[in-house]
């Protein structure tokens, strides 16, 4: 009797350990709270994507079906095919990923030497610069659409190419820079000095200690700048148009995925004129083919965060950006 209440009192240890845990394991309920949580705000994530997916994958007949609202009742590509003759997407694709490529090389690239330049030296003036650089972050962008389209209009810069996306871009205004210039102030400030100070007693200068020291001791910010700059030029539709202005035809000018996703219905009803006036038509814009234009939009972004999350992941951890 006096040995079975040992055995009683660490048998009740051991599944009190399992279900609640200790300082260094997790038990299963805490393990079945924190899995819930985490399936539960996936699912709220991915519920449009996947309800996209269904969506453009259906025919017009499981389209007025209300039984088949997630699982078609046979899988249509006709749909994207559909979706990439209106939006032209090949083309599109090319002209968008030459837009966002050009102008996040040069966002990197300038936002690195001002953040450098804030985190480094010590200047007249640098703490009011540090102010308006913090305002104009808080300024929302819509608010200086109109004057930046009337100063790039004034100098006929609006005519359809990459000059107003290089031009801001270099001169630190491209879209979301002050962002930018501050995650590399931050990241900067945490470089140690004395690696710097030792480069230049070696004999290297300012520029050499900055491209042999500071640009690879940089790596994991310029990886989430590199990444943020792209995502965002990407998606931008109200930037982009104005600097396009009225040019951004995709036959003589450049065109984003987002902007002719803007105007998918306009372009639909242009490519299949000879059609969209039948109410029975076989080529009627449907809920369908918008779903496969929304994926065929994303897909780029979604492929590249695919392969990059790793990186991603790790480069954040390392900048120590939380929230932006």
């Amino acid at each position: 009797m006096r040995l079975s209440m040992p055995l009683k009192g660490a048998r009740k240890d051991y599944y009190k350990k399992k279900l609640l845990g200790s300082n260094d394991r997790r038990g299963w309920i805490m393990s079945f709270v924190v899995y819930l949580l985490l399936i539960t705000i996936a699912f709220i994530y991915l519920y449009p994507v996947l309800y996209m997916f269904s969506r453009s994958l259906m025919g017009k007949n499981d389209l007025l079906d209300a039984s088949a609202k997630w699982i078609p009742s046979s899988v249509t590509l006709s749909n994207y095919n559909s979706a990439i003759a209106t939006m032209d997407y090949w083309n599109s694709l090319w002209k968008n990923l030459a837009i966002a490529l050009v102008s996040t090389l040069c966002q990197v690239f300038v936002c690195s030497l001002a953040g450098y330049a804030f985190a480094r030296y010590n200047f007249p003036g640098k703490m009011i610069w540090m102010g308006v650089l913090i305002l104009s972050f808080l300024l929302p962008a819509q608010t200086i659409a109109v004057p930046n389209f009337l100063l790039f209009n004034s100098f006929k810069l609006v005519d359809g190419t990459l000059k107003p996306f290089i031009i801001t871009s270099i001169l630190g205004q491209g879209f979301k820079s002050c962002l930018c210039i501050l995650i590399f102030y931050n990241f900067h400030r945490q470089v140690p000095q004395s690696l710097i100070e030792a480069a230049e007693i070696d004999g290297a200068g300012h520029i050499k200690a900055y491209f042999q020291i500071a640009i690879p001791l940089s790596a994991a910010a310029i990886i989430v700048v590199t990444l943020f700059s792209f995502v965002w030029y990407w998606n931008e539709v109200d930037l982009v148009r104005t600097y396009l202005g009225s040019t951004n035809d995709r036959n003589t000018g450049l065109t984003t995925l987002m902007l002719e996703l803007n105007k998918f219905e306009d372009s639909y009803n242009a490519v299949y004129a000879t059609h969209a006036q039948s109410t029975t038509s076989t080529n009627r814009l449907n809920d369908a083919i918008k779903m496969a234009g929304t994926m065929l939009s994303i897909a780029p972004m979604m492929l590249m965060y695919f392969f990059l999350q790793k990186q991603f992941v790790e480069s954040v951890d390392k900048a120590g950006i939380t929230g932006e």
